[in-house]
């Protein structure tokens, strides 16, 4: 059985890929963006356990991600056994390094071929037949991501990988914090969000903007196709003080802000955009840097990529509740083919707004078109950290569960201090002075210690219910 699993790492070899491609993203047709013939990423490879299975939804399609400890390599299944149609990433991988189904025990290779079926006889040849084979996806790993090809087996090879081209050109130069979340809203209108610089002084006022840089923002589309658009911000962000700003938008799910500046040297705000289904999303942010100088750098690798998430997470819950609601609100006056009656777009800032809802209606690249949104969340699930980034994060999730047995060694410690000091006062005895101040000190601090923990605890599970920019300013005098 031929594989359709790609077993590239990032290196010349993965160059070369791209040079042979022939057929561009989207598919043939010139008129029509099919979203199935592209390349998403799924996964950051670093969050992927070797001994676990992950499971992801593309498109609607049920994945499990497993590695191959055979061909070195992770795989990507549909998450359905060929037999009774079980999910297979309730099941194992076994000694052998099979990927094996929990309901009968079938077991798979990495290229899909059952390799066993232990109900038949012997010498029973059931496991050789095409029914009895797991459907594999295409799988490639570049820049630090595990993308799926969504469309036609055949086609991956020929179809480029969507990458960030800027740290193609000189890798070893950039240094990059990442971050991803599961989103309560389509990859569209996260799209839409992050391609609109101009939202940043007044949304995340106080996070990462400032309203008082809120300046008119005259963008300009330098080109645009089928495969995307390259646009420009000649003055740039914070009313010109860092410079020009250039946008790329490439089909149908990455972007980036390219930003070079005296201040910050080059930083690039770069999202993919990967659907999940209607009104789901899973948001890859790379934020790389480029500094003049090493110090920096070097402080900004000493941060734990858990603290870098929280902070992150901050940030985009200052417009997780309301982009929720907006795409519902422009669904109910037609969606995207109805964008130009929804929307008010009077100023040059919403040039690259309209050049993506322009691109969705012009190739019909809405994954989901026809689809309705399901109800509305309440706040309250909105602003989930756990389940939508904690629990999938390697990082966070093990900071978590050192934090939570840093919480209980505190508790314990603070407890035996504190019966001891007890004790010995319902025992009438006289502790020395220096004893007995360290044991109320030892109470003091474990007791601020948890608390503080306690604290730290709450940002693995929850966002802030109020958003920095609408907390009451302080007062200058």
């Amino acid at each position: 059985m031929t594989t359709s699993t790609i077993t590239l790492a990032d290196g010349a070899i993965g160059l070369n890929l791209l040079e042979t491609d022939t057929i561009p993203a989207g598919g043939s047709d010139p008129t029509q963006f099919d979203g199935k013939e592209a390349w998403y990423p799924i996964f950051y490879v670093e969050d992927l356990d070797k001994a676990k299975l992950a499971t992801f939804t593309l498109l609607e399609r049920d994945l499990v991600i497993w590695w191959d400890k055979q061909a070195q390599t992770w795989q990507v299944f549909a998450d359905r056994c060929p037999h009774r149609l079980a999910p297979l990433s309730q099941g194992r991988i076994t000694e052998a390094g099979l990927l094996e189904c929990p309901y009968h025990g079938w077991a798979f290779t990495g290229d899909g071929s059952c390799d066993r079926i232990p109900q038949q006889p012997e010498h029973g040849t059931a496991q050789k037949s095409k029914r009895a084979c797991a459907e594999t996806l295409p799988s490639i790993v570049r820049q630090g991501l595990l993308f799926v090809y969504a469309g036609q087996p055949e086609n991956a090879l020929k179809t480029k990988v969507p990458l960030v081209e800027p740290l193609l050109e000189t890798p070893d130069e950039w240094v990059c914090l990442t971050t991803f979340r599961d989103l309560p809203y389509d990859a569209l209108t996260l799209l839409e969000n992050v391609l609109d610089s101009s939202h940043l002084p007044f949304t995340h006022h106080r996070s990462v903007g400032n309203r008082a840089n809120a300046s008119p923002a005259d963008l300009e589309v330098v080109a645009s196709s089928k495969q995307g658009f390259v646009g420009t911000w000649a003055e740039g962000p914070r009313r010109g003080k860092l410079g020009r700003q250039d946008t790329t938008f490439v089909a149908p799910s990455l972007m980036w802000h390219d930003l070079t500046s005296k201040q910050f040297g080059r930083t690039l705000t770069v999202v993919y955009a990967t659907p999940i289904r209607k009104g789901e999303c899973r948001l890859f942010a790379i934020f790389p840097f480029k500094f003049s100088s090493k110090v920096p750098a070097f402080f900004l690798k000493l941060a734990p990529r858990w603290y870098s998430h929280t902070n992150q997470n901050a940030i985009l819950e200052d417009d997780q509740i309301f982009l929720h609601f907006q795409e519902r609100y422009l669904e109910a006056q037609g969606g995207s083919p109805n964008f130009a009656k929804a929307f008010y777009l009077p100023t040059g800032a919403d040039r690259f707004v309209t050049e993506l809802r322009t691109w969705v209606n012009q190739y019909h690249a809405d994954p989901f078109a026809g689809q309705t949104l399901p109800p509305a969340i309440p706040t309250e699930k909105l602003l989930d950290r756990y389940h939508s980034h904690t629990v999938k994060c390697a990082s966070c999730s093990a900071a978590l569960k050192n934090i939570q047995r840093l919480k209980l060694g505190m508790a314990i410690l603070g407890a035996i201090a504190w019966a001891s000091t007890s004790l010995f006062a319902f025992l009438h005895t006289q502790l020395p002075t220096p004893i007995g101040v360290l044991l109320i000190l030892v109470t003091l601090v474990s007791g601020a210690a948890w608390y503080g923990l306690s604290k730290l605890e709450r940002r693995f599970y929850d966002g802030q219910a109020i958003a920095p920019r609408n907390l009451p300013e302080k007062n200058k005098k």
